[in-house]
């Protein structure tokens, strides 16, 4: 197996569209009957909807110490972009692969598949494996059951790679995230007798100016030295949009927002989770004063614990030996690195591409990160080929 075979991947990949909203039997299909096709049984997990799966791989020999090549299937939608090529076939063009996922994150998955296929002809003292996932575009959450059932099934790896568009630089921090999905329900009355009836919309501001407030406080207040390396180096909560309300001159009956938070390493992002969920508590029993029924539901979307640096740690010296890369990287955005280390597992993100392209309109990869991501397995493979199983 070569770049060449990668390649072939990559457009066999890229023409299943699986956007998160659809299913992905289809690409899961496929990459079970290509490493099959090579010797190397997959486990699928099927996702609780029955429209989609996971799958992990693993060749080598059955002993402690291995590595994890971690990508996810999904991409996220195409509609209203203004596309210039087909976004559900590569083309390329003056050096780079155009299509929907070749950046984020169907490169590294296509590059993970030829070096497993690779390794399988390998003399591997310790074993390589692929973790392939669904819905990290919409929450990272689906990559839980998946990072379950390799822990009770799989020998412990050294070293998982999160392969995310990083241009090949060795990414050892991001935020942590949630999602959650604000509901308020007020009571309708004349806006002229606006204290017999209850705004849920005046009363969710209370609670959308509770996060202004701690965004203030977060930003006034010295960094940590985990948080220092971030931009900007602070938790921050955000509400991008809001609905509700009939009409200007009655009170709102319905009020709905969605807020994230995107935490510092060093302040668990479920610790912000229960901080809002009071506030909404003590809301929620102010409104249902005035009129019962009135109060707030707040519906979990997501939580993504962060990545926190690990000085020294076996993923770290793994990428820097195969990158050359000794600076340091931090990341405001989550990804299912948090999932892995929150389990124990030395964890990086390190990927060709560059971030910037990502979700985008003509989204691309260009050839020469394809080709140093290449290089980039190859030398995986043969570290596991080199050094022993663990003590």
């Amino acid at each position: 197996m070569d770049l060449a075979t990668a390649r072939h991947v990559l457009d066999a990949l890229v023409a299943f569209p699986t956007v998160s909203r659809d299913s992905n039997l289809g690409l899961i299909g496929w990459v079970e009957d290509f490493l099959g096709a090579h010797g190397i049984a997959t486990v699928r997990i099927p996702a609780p909807c029955g429209t989609k799966a996971q799958l992990y791989a693993t060749t080598g020999p059955a002993v402690d110490g291995g590595t994890v090549l971690s990508g996810h299937s999904d991409v996220v939608p195409v509609d209203g972009q203004p596309w210039t090529t087909d976004p559900w076939q590569v083309v390329e063009r003056d050096g780079r692969l155009h299509g929907r996922g070749t950046c984020d994150m169907k490169g590294f998955v296509a590059l993970a598949i030829a070096a497993l296929v690779a390794a399988r002809r390998a003399p591997l003292r310790r074993p390589l494996t692929l973790a392939l996932s669904c819905d990290e575009e919409v929450g990272c959450m689906a990559v839980i059951d998946l990072v379950r059932a390799m822990t009770g099934a799989l020998p412990r790896p050294e070293a998982v790679i999160v392969g995310e568009p990083t241009s090949m630089r060795v990414v050892t921090g991001h935020k942590g995230g949630a999602g959650l999905a604000v509901h308020l329900r007020g009571h309708e009355v004349h806006s002229s007798l606006l204290h017999q009836g209850v705004s849920a919309i005046m009363e969710g501001a209370r609670l959308i100016d509770w996060a202004n407030a701690r965004n203030a406080e977060n930003a006034a207040h010295p960094p940590g030295p985990l948080a220092a390396a971030f931009v900007p180096p602070w938790t921050t909560l955000h509400v991008g949009r809001i609905e509700g309300g009939t009409a200007h001159n009655i009170t709102a009956r319905d009020c709905r927002f969605f807020i994230e938070m995107r935490a510092v390493p060093g302040e668990p992002v479920e610790d912000w989770v229960a901080r809002f969920e009071a506030e909404a508590v003590a809301l929620s029993d102010r409104m249902a004063a005035v009129h019962p029924g009135a109060g707030v539901t707040i519906t979990r979307a997501f939580a993504v614990p962060a990545l926190v640096p690990e000085p020294e740690g076996a993923a770290e010296a793994l990428a820097r030996r195969l990158t050359g890369d000794n600076g340091t990287h931090v990341v405001s955005y989550g990804t299912e690195a948090g999932q892995f280390q929150a389990v124990g597992h030395s964890t990086v993100v390190c990927g060709p591409g560059d971030i910037a392209q990502a979700h985008q309109p003509d989204e691309f990869l260009s050839v020469a990160e394809f080709e140093a991501g290449w290089r980039f397995m190859e030398g995986v493979v043969a570290d596991l080929c080199t050094r022993g199983a663990l003590a």
